[in-house]
Formats: structure tokens, C-alpha cells, sequence
């Protein structure tokens, strides 16, 4: 089995920063992509940005040029590191992994809010 656990969330004021991390624990073999949604209430899951093994990264339009996700293979961590947070970034965030490990399949983290006051 395998576990994600997620820290990092809070309260911020508009233009602030935080950084998020999601470490990978349990019977792994190969972590894939790793990526990080968000859900603020009332609106679904959107995808906020994704790397691959191969380091290549992909963003939401809405957080290019502030957001920047990067990896620590070694520690089966993912980051993700906010700039000038704005409201509209208030919501619940949540990490993802493509696993490996007996079988091949995705894992979520349990969720850290993020709270951005105007």
C-alpha cells in the first residue's frame, strides 16, 4: 500500500507565498507523473500543474508565471510552490502520484487548504 501525505496549506494575504509538499511512503517501485489539483467549493477538481518523470511540467493558464512544481525522487516528494497568491486561489489542494509499485495505479493526498485573503 501506499500513502501520500500532504503539508504546507494555510492562511495568506493577496501576494503572499506558500509551498506545498507530498511525500510518498509504503511497498513503491517507481513514482511516474506526480501533479497537484485543486477544489475550491462549489466548483469540481481542476488540474493546477503535473510533472513528469522526466521533469517536464505542464500548468493551469490561471497560475502560469506564479506556481512552479518540481520533484525530489530520492524523497518520493512533489512541491509546488506558490507566488503571489491571489482569492480566486482559495481552495482545497490536493496531490497526485502515478504508482508503481505491484500493480500500476493513481494515489491521492488527503487534501491541505489553502486560504488567500484579499
Amino acid at each position: 500500500q501506499v500513502q501520500l501525505v500532504e503539508s504546507g496549506g494555510g492562511l495568506v494575504q493577496a501576494g503572499g507565498s506558500l509551498r506545498l509538499s507530498c511525500a510518498a511512503s509504503g511497498m513503491l517501485l517507481r513514482i511516474n507523473d506526480m501533479g497537484w489539483f485543486r477544489q475550491a467549493p462549489g466548483k469540481e477538481r481542476e488540474l493546477v500543474a503535473i510533472i513528469t518523470s522526466g521533469g517536464t511540467t505542464n500548468y493551469a493558464d490561471s497560475v502560469k508565471g506564479r506556481f512552479t512544481i518540481s520533484r525530489d525522487n530520492a524523497k518520493n516528494t512533489v512541491y509546488l510552490q506558490m507566488n503571489n497568491l491571489k482569492p480566486e486561489d482559495t481552495a482545497v489542494y490536493y496531490c497526485l502520484m502515478d504508482v508503481t509499485s505491484t500493480t500500476r495505479r493513481t494515489y491521492w493526498g488527503q487534501g491541505t487548504q489553502v486560504t488567500v485573503s484579499s
